[in-house]
C-alpha cells in the first residue's frame, strides 16, 4: 500500500481544518449550548438565567404532550424511511432497465433532491390545501368527498410523510442506481438462462447485492426523518391539526422560539440527540448483521 507523503508538515492539518471547523461550529457548539441551556431556567427576555439542574428534564418526562410528540416522531420517521427507501428502490430498478427515454427518466427522478424541504412543503400545500389546492378543487367536480386534512390528523400526517419522503427520493435513487449498475451483467444473464424471471432476479440477486446501500439509506433517512423534517412541518401543518403532526424537532422549536422557554427547548434537543444516537447504534449493532457485503 502506497503511503502519501506531504512536503509540508502543516498541509494535512490545513486540508482537514475546514471540515473540522464546520463540525465544531455547526455540530459540537450547538450541542454544547443545548446541553447548557437544559440545565438553566432562562428569562424570556434572555437577560437572566438560574441553574435548576435536571428540572427541565423532569417536567418533560411528566408532560403527556411531550410523550405524544415522541410517538409522532417515531411514526413519522419510520413511515418516511419506509416510503422513501422502498419507493426509490423500485424507481431505481426501473431506471436500470432498457427503456426509451431512459436518460430523461433518470434526470426527472433526481430532481426532488434539489428542492429544499420548505419549498417541497409549499408545493404540496398548494396541491392539497382544502381551500385553494388543485387536487381538492378537481375532486369537487368528480365526487362529493371533501378532502380536508385540516380536520383529520391521520390525513395530515400522511401528507407530511409523503412530502418529506418525496424530498428524499432523488438522493436515494442516485445511490441505488449506482449500486444496481455495479452488479455484473454476467450474473443476471446466467440467472436469466436458468429460467429466473425479472422479479426473481431482483429479489434473489439484485436486492441482496445492494443491501449495504439499503442499510446506509435506512439509517440516513431515519436520522433525516427526526432532524431534517422541520421545513415541511412548518410550511404545511405547523404541528396541527390538534398536535397530530407535532414531532420532537418542531416542539423544541415551538417551545423555544414561540413559547420563549429556552431551557425546555434545550432539554428537548438533548433528548432528541441522545435518542437518535442510540437508535443509530442499535441499527448498526443488530440490523447490520443481515447486510451482505461483497
Amino acid at each position: 500500500m502506497q503511503r502519501t507523503v506531504f512536503r509540508s508538515r502543516w498541509l494535512p492539518y490545513l486540508l482537514v481544518f475546514p471540515q473540522m471547523a464546520v463540525t465544531v461550529l455547526f455540530f459540537f457548539w450547538p450541542a454544547f449550548k443545548s446541553l447548557q441551556l437544559s440545565l438553566y431556567r432562562v428569562n424570556p427576555f434572555g437577560d437572566s438565567t438560574r441553574f435548576i439542574g435536571l428540572e427541565n428534564f423532569a417536567k418533560l418526562l411528566g408532560d403527556p404532550e411531550y410523550y405524544q410528540s415522541v410517538v409522532n416522531s417515531f411514526l413519522f420517521a419510520g413511515s418516511v424511511t419506509a416510503l422513501a427507501v422502498v419507493g426509490s428502490l423500485v424507481m431505481a430498478a426501473l431506471a436500470t432497465q432498457k427503456i426509451r427515454g431512459l436518460s430523461a427518466y433518470r434526470t426527472l427522478l433526481l430532481w426532488p433532491y434539489g428542492i429544499a424541504p420548505a419549498v417541497a412543503g409549499i408545493i404540496f400545500l398548494f396541491i392539497f390545501h382544502p381551500t385553494y389546492g388543485v387536487l381538492p378543487y378537481f375532486l369537487s367536480f368528480i365526487t362529493d368527498y371533501e378532502f380536508n386534512w385540516l380536520l383529520k390528523g391521520w390525513v395530515a400526517m400522511a401528507l407530511v410523510v409523503t412530502a418529506t419522503a418525496w424530498t428524499h427520493l432523488g438522493y436515494n435513487i442516485a445511490f441505488f442506481i449506482a449500486g444496481l449498475l455495479a452488479i455484473p451483467g454476467a450474473v443476471l444473464e446466467a440467472a436469466d438462462v436458468d429460467g429466473a424471471g425479472p422479479l426473481r432476479r431482483f429479489t434473489k440477486i439484485s436486492f441482496p447485492l445492494v443491501s449495504p446501500i439499503t442499510f446506509y439509506l435506512v439509517v440516513l433517512n431515519m436520522v433525516f426523518g427526526f432532524f431534517e423534517s422541520f421545513g415541511v412541518i412548518d410550511a404545511v401543518t405547523k404541528g396541527g391539526p390538534g398536535d397530530a403532526t407535532m414531532i420532537m424537532v418542531y416542539k423544541a422549536y415551538k417551545d423555544g422560539f414561540i413559547g420563549l422557554n429556552a431551557g425546555s427547548s434545550g432539554a428537548q434537543s438533548v433528548i432528541l440527540m441522545a435518542l437518535v444516537i442510540g437508535l443509530t447504534m442499535l441499527q448498526f449493532k443488530y440490523a447490520e448483521k443481515k447486510v451482505t457485503y461483497r
